[in-house]
């Protein structure tokens, strides 16, 4: 066997910083020449020179919300009482910070005609905002199903873009729904309540075949997880990933 190569650090350059929901900011960065990723695929960013220390660490695995056909390079994260977290809403535009990657295999099947069932919470909904916008740019053929929730409305970052990706895609329908929709600032007139499998089977006619992918903190991934298995769909057709301390 080969060796397997090992992903470049790169030096990028912070262009532009956007809040995209409450407590969470978008964060666009130059991207390096011959960069390429998969929708789905995660960086390591480092801020070698942290002015305070972060029981965490210097660094952080963030995924790539941006889609390997756009331009620049984005990243998106809640905005946590953290040295790493305070420096990277802080420092001024142009800084160069480090990046390497990009890692993971969370990604879409190339020639898998199942629907693909999309369950998000939260900032989980980074590595499918990628997967969404490449699979309108490229025209797939996929049919995705994205049912992505939260607290309140004004907590679900890029909702409002993917709602009108449908017009773009029409293979793509996203469903937002919100477990306290009366305990924000905004108005919700959508789906409320959790994920279940009433929700569930009302937006996927083929439920037990479908190929479903979950993001979102620990313990939403396993409640999902154990619903969508109580439910009578197999655990190899449940790919899931994690967001740890985001």
């Amino acid at each position: 066997m080969g060796k397997l190569t090992k992903p470049s650090i790169h030096h990028v350059a912070l262009r532009k910083r956007q809040e995209i929901a409450k407590s969470t900011m978008a964060f666009y960065f130059d991207r390096p020449a011959g960069f390429t990723f998969t929708a789905g695929q995660f960086i390591d960013l480092s801020l070698p020179n942290l002015p305070t220390s972060d029981p965490e660490g210097h660094t952080r695995a963030l995924t790539l919300a941006s889609a390997p056909s756009e331009k620049q390079l984005m990243v998106a994260t809640r905005l946590r009482d953290t040295a790493f977290k305070h420096m990277l809403a802080e420092i001024p535009l142009g800084t160069t910070i480090d990046l390497e990657g990009p890692f993971g295999q969370f990604t879409l099947p190339s020639d898998d005609s199942r629907t693909i069932v999309l369950l998000a919470g939260g900032i989980g909904i980074t590595p499918f905002r990628s997967m969404l916008v490449e699979a309108a740019h490229h025209k797939l053929s996929h049919h995705l199903i994205l049912l992505y929730s939260n607290r309140h409305q004004e907590d679900a970052a890029f909702l409002d873009e993917l709602e009108t990706l449908q017009q773009e895609n029409t293979h793509f329908t996203c469903i937002g729904t919100m477990t306290s929709p009366n305990g924000g600032t905004e108005t919700w007139e959508g789906e409320t309540g959790r994920i279940d499998p009433v929700m569930l089977r009302k937006y996927v006619k083929e439920t037990e075949t479908a190929l479903y992918y979950v993001v979102g903190p620990p313990a939403m991934v396993d409640g999902l997880r154990k619903m969508l298995e109580s439910t009578g769909i197999p655990r190899t057709h449940i790919r899931s990933e994690e967001f740890v301390g985001y």
